[in-house]
């Protein structure tokens, strides 16, 4: 299974950037209800347990916030391994519209 693994730095503290990464799954699982099912979502303080089915497609991870860091691992499906390299840009571009 291929692994997404990412950092993305912030200033913001750890208690902001949780507060705004809780807002931005939020946001995610109400714009993309209709594409997303089995949407699963366990914070732990500053820690994300995250899961969804996309197209029939399982992908699960974490997501650690940091005082001045944000660390993602997700595990992909098979199937999307010609999409990592897009999956990858797209979840940078959304941390850091949402770390600003």
């Amino acid at each position: 299974m291929p692994k997404l693994s990412m950092e993305t730095p912030h200033e913001l503290g750890q208690e902001e950037a949780t507060h705004r990464l809780k807002h931005g799954f939020s946001f995610v699982k109400s714009s993309f209800a209709g594409q997303l099912s089995d949407v699963s979502e366990q914070w732990d303080g500053n820690a994300l347990a995250f899961g969804f089915k996309a197209m029939g497609m399982k992908v699960s991870g974490n997501v650690t916030v940091e005082d001045s860091v944000v660390r993602l691992n997700a595990d992909l499906p098979l199937a999307a391994i010609m999409f990592k390299g897009v999956i990858e840009q797209r979840v940078r571009t959304e941390l850091e519209r949402l770390l600003k």
